[in-house]
């Protein structure tokens, strides 16, 4: 049992859980199933839980690094979201609906494998996290560099300026939780006004007479087939990228516990969704019609488009709009993610003061944990690396470490996301029955779904490995050892981390029941 049961207690008026009728169980229900709906204050609504997925999912700084392929970006945007992205938001609305509980790929997972694999799996759906928090930081450097060449020269300026970030996202991710959705909704509307803004400046450019770039609007191999070619690899390093730009879409839910109604589930899902794919169509458009493909790569892309276009106040006006984005971005994974080590805590997983509460009834010694190795992260990417090598140009360094970081959080998150269909098919195969009487989408949809959101798992995967984002300044030779080395070191660090609180854990329930 919880040592200390009054952090998990309700309060007073407290709302009531959920009552949700659910499939049979080998594995039985877990104790942060209880204690989350007991405890956790319910205000996660429609409208938060989808400005929630959509600042999870909608990077707009994607959008540079994807236009590699001209107008064959919208080839990948379409395929990726045909083969992933709705396969991945169908399956996630099925588990959601057949288990609303904290943690939800976690919670899942231990229904269908057992405690194990949903450590395992857990673990992976966390790891990005870290990870992202340095990259939406990391986009704050780029965005001042562009605005200042002069700013930020030194490596070492970088890494001080990203932990400053980091360190306020988890004094902002504390905060109450309706105070932070509240934040996330006008966030929201800061990213799609500047989405308008790039969307406007395409419209302009061609109301205005302009040419644009070859590869948009020439119907040959080099346009609409570029990088399709089996022969090109590119063709896998950007459909690898374009899933990265999708992931995350389990996320919101697990804050389950703390949704108003069962409705939210699929509500926030189709909301969501569809801001995701008309952000990401609408950026694209603006860039490659403005800039072309000179921009790949380049996160200030989007300042450039709009003031190529509009003129410099309006792309002043976007640099602003990005900023105050990124800035509360890193809080939003934050608070997201402690969910997981919150109910690993509960459930006893880790050790139980991992899910501590404070007075605003948040998890902040899981998110001031989140805190902690994401600054240790940054600080040996910004600082320790650079001291040891040769690359002296700032805004290098920044390009690199932002692809190579999103690379790594791709290979783990994918793993994690592939566990959405594996459920799926163990539930279907546990119980036929009660698994049909539960469905919100037909069957074949189902089984759709599970084939094609394994298989683009498993090509996004290797292209995150063995193909690089930006062959100019790191080869494939190279990258797949950067890469892959950094997530297995992490991976070996969290195994290691995890046999020392599993340990500790086990002896805090042995000193118990002495």
């Amino acid at each position: 049992m919880v040592t200390k049961q009054s952090d998990w207690m309700p309060a007073k008026g407290q709302v009531e859980p959920l009552q949700v009728v659910e499939p049979p169980d080998e594995f039985g229900t877990l104790t942060s199933e209880e204690y989350s709906v007991q405890t956790m204050p319910k205000v996660a609504n429609t409208s938060g839980l989808a400005a929630t997925f959509v600042i999870i999912i909608f990077f707009l700084t994607n959008v540079p690094s994807a236009i590699g392929a001209g107008a064959g970006t919208f080839t990948f945007w379409v395929i990726g979201a045909i083969t992933f992205f709705i396969p991945c938001v169908i399956a996630t609305a099925q588990l959601g609906h057949m288990f609303p509980h904290e943690g939800s790929l976690y919670n899942w997972t231990h229904r269908a494998f057992g405690g194990y694999m949903s450590f395992f799996v857990a673990f992976c759906a966390w790891f990005p996290c870290v990870l992202l928090m340095i990259v939406a930081a990391d986009v704050i450097v780029g965005y001042l560099q562009g605005l200042n060449p002069r700013w930020l020269v030194l490596p070492w300026q970088q890494g001080l300026v990203l932990m400053a970030v980091i360190v306020f996202s988890g004094v902002l991710a504390v905060q109450r939780t309706a105070m932070i959705l509240k934040l996330v909704k006008v966030v929201l509307v800061f990213a799609f006004v500047a989405v308008f803004l790039v969307g406007l400046a395409g419209v302009i450019w061609l109301a205005s007479g302009h040419r644009v770039d070859k590869t948009f609007v020439t119907n040959t191999p080099a346009a609409w087939g570029f990088a399709w070619n089996p022969s090109g690899y590119y063709t896998l390093a950007l459909f690898a990228f374009i899933a990265q730009s999708f992931l995350g879409i389990e996320v919101p839910l697990n804050m389950a516990g703390e949704m108003t109604s069962h409705k939210v589930v699929t509500r926030h899902l189709l909301w969501g969704a569809l801001l995701v794919l008309v952000g990401y169509f609408i950026t694209s458009f603006g860039v490659l019609v403005v800039t072309g493909t000179t921009q790949t790569g380049i996160a200030f892309a989007l300042v450039t488009t709009v003031k190529t276009a509009l003129g410099p106040a309006a792309g002043y006006v976007v640099a602003i709009l990005v900023l105050a984005n990124f800035v509360v971005t890193p809080a939003i994974y934050s608070y997201s993610y402690a969910r997981l080590l919150l109910v690993g805590g509960i459930d006893q997983r880790l050790p139980v003061r991992v899910a501590k509460l404070n007075k605003n009834r948040v998890p902040a010694t899981a998110i001031i944990f989140q805190t902690i190795v994401a600054m240790a992260l940054a600080a040996i990417l910004f600082i320790a690396v650079p001291s040891l090598t040769s690359t002296a140009n700032a805004a290098t360094l920044n390009t690199i470490v932002y692809n190579v970081v999103i690379s790594a959080s791709t290979l783990v998150w994918a793993i994690s996301t592939a566990f959405l269909f594996i459920d799926l098919v163990k539930f279907y195969v546990q119980d036929r029955r009660v698994f049909r009487r539960l469905l919100i989408f037909p069957m074949p949809v189902l089984w759709i779904s599970i084939v094609l959101g394994t298989a683009s798992c498993v090509v996004s995967i290797i292209g995150a490995l063995v193909y690089s984002l930006i062959p100019n300044l790191l080869d494939n030779s190279k990258w797949w050892y950067i890469v892959g080395g950094i997530t297995l070191a992490c991976i070996i660090v969290a195994a290691i981390g995890s046999m020392f609180a599993n340990s500790e854990a086990s002896w805090q329930t042995l000193r118990e029941e002495n």
